[in-house]
């Protein structure tokens, strides 16, 4: 009876020793219910504040439903004239992948004597079936409108595919980095950096990390001029009633990420459009007519480059960890890695760098209308070739410098020892000098002169 009441009774173990499949089937409904919660709390609370709302609550709940599209990637209409939009809320798609990754990985480390996608294809249809109840609450007349054939595939292959991420990660037996260990496996052994798949992944992330955190450093770099300016652009946004701004801040909110990327290429020198014919970029700045909104007020004036130039160092030093890390690693592998295969563990980082940068950009683009407002967000195979080009740049020589200084590393600290303790020996001397004692015998370059230069000094004092 405690077992009954102390736990729900889908969640019983089952004969195989894993929960039922409903029991998953509801895990996967619940994982979709929470994220769309998420999404239709704020929004509801902003119609309900909202005076003389133009929509009902039905208005309310169908913009929700769109924004919950919109975060997995699937595209939705807008208006009357069906505009596309399809720029992603890369926020709400970040926290959509989490939950349905770590629901997948709690699955695998539960399963117990099933079969291994049993759980998690129930996890994904559960999820799938909330998916298609939102598109079709969607798809009618209204501000926003879905299109069923195409939303809920889009949403299907997200959800499958953090799902299967997650039950990979919690899988003891999978080959840790196996796409990569093949492709090494492929290579003469001078170019094949043996064990260092798992480095050149950390290397990769490293270097992505720190593309991230450059597109951070400028975004909040304009925050801050465009505050010191006096708000600029932004300015007539307040005077919109407190429930317009607080859903304008909500969406800046959402949409911070994308903002975050496209300061990331803006670093990398290839930048970004905000509609069709304008340019945002190092070398210069062409904008257009623009919609009032927060993020866009952050956007630089037009004109030539100049200072901003110097963003083109920040992609410099994001590549400074990755070199680290591949160098050190060049050395502390079973087989250590000759120059040539460190130099292509560095190029291997740098490719899969690029990689992801282009993902990231084509995920943070798109369009917000027809026409002009059709093209936002940086060019996405332009972008992941400068990372790739900056990543290399920086650490295939700087992995072979590394490597180079770390073979050399013990030679240098013990000659740092060395020096360290004849310093240490002559200050002794000093002060023995000075107080009328006979200086110590320096002794720092036998094999135990530490301990001969205490015993002297011992000697001495005494």
């Amino acid at each position: 009876m405690t077992q009954l009441t102390g736990r729900p009774i889908m969640g019983v173990p089952g004969e195989l020793g894993g929960r039922p499949v409903p029991a998953d089937l509801l895990t996967g409904v619940r994982t979709a219910l929470v994220g769309l919660a998420a999404v239709g709390v704020p929004v509801l609370g902003l119609w309900v504040i909202t005076p003389y709302a133009d929509d009902g609550a039905a208005g309310a709940t169908r913009l929700a439903a769109a924004l919950w599209l919109l975060g997995h990637g699937a595209p939705v209409l807008r208006g009357p004239s069906e505009a596309p939009l399809s720029v992603t809320p890369l926020l709400l798609g970040v926290l959509a992948v989490v939950r349905l990754y770590r629901a997948g990985a709690a699955l695998e480390r539960r399963r117990g004597l099933r079969s291994r996608w049993g759980g998690p294809v129930a996890l994904w249809s559960g999820y799938c079936a909330v998916a298609v109840g939102v598109a079709l609450h969607c798809a009618g007349a209204g501000l926003f409108r879905s299109r069923l054939l195409l939303d809920v595939p889009v949403v299907a292959v997200v959800a499958g595919a953090a799902v299967a991420a997650g039950v990979r990660s919690a899988d003891r037996d999978a080959r840790a980095h196996p796409v990569l260990d093949a492709l090494f496996d492929r290579l003469p052994p001078p170019y094949r950096p043996v064990g260092g798949a798992a480095a050149v992944r950390a290397a990769a992330l490293a270097a992505g990390a720190g593309l991230v955190a450059a597109g951070g450093v400028l975004v909040a770099v304009s925050a801050v001029l465009a505050a010191a300016a006096g708000g600029g652009r932004g300015a007539a946004l307040l005077g919109g009633g407190p429930a317009a701004v607080a859903g304008l801040v909500l969406l800046a909110v959402a949409l911070l990420p994308n903002a975050v990327v496209w300061g990331a290429a803006y670093a990398l020198g290839t930048g970004f459009a905000v509609g069709s014919g304008t340019a945002v970029a190092p070398a210069g700045t062409a904008l257009g007519p623009l919609p009032e909104f927060p993020l866009l007020a952050l956007l630089p004036a037009e004109g030539p480059g100049g200072w901003r130039w110097a963003a083109l160092l920040l992609p410099v030093l994001a590549g400074v960890v990755p070199t680290l890390l591949l160098g050190r690693a060049a050395l502390r592998a079973e087989e250590p890695w000759p120059p040539a295969a460190t130099a292509v563990a560095g190029l291997a980082a740098a490719l899969l760098t690029g990689a992801g940068a282009a993902a990231l950009g084509w995920l943070s683009g798109g369009a917000l209308a027809a026409e002009r407002m059709a093209r936002l967000g940086p060019v996405p195979w332009w972008t992941g070739l400068a990372a790739a080009g900056w990543v290399a740049l920086t650490a295939v020589p700087g992995v072979l410098l590394v490597r180079h200084l770390a073979q050399g590393a013990p030679d240098l600290a013990g000659l740092a020892r060395r020096s360290a303790l004849r310093l240490r020996a002559g200050a002794y001397a000093a002060v023995l000098r000075l107080s009328g004692h006979r200086a110590p015998v320096d002794r720092t370059d036998g094999a135990d002169g530490a301990d001969g230069a205490d015993r002297t000094d011992r000697a001495d004092v005494g």
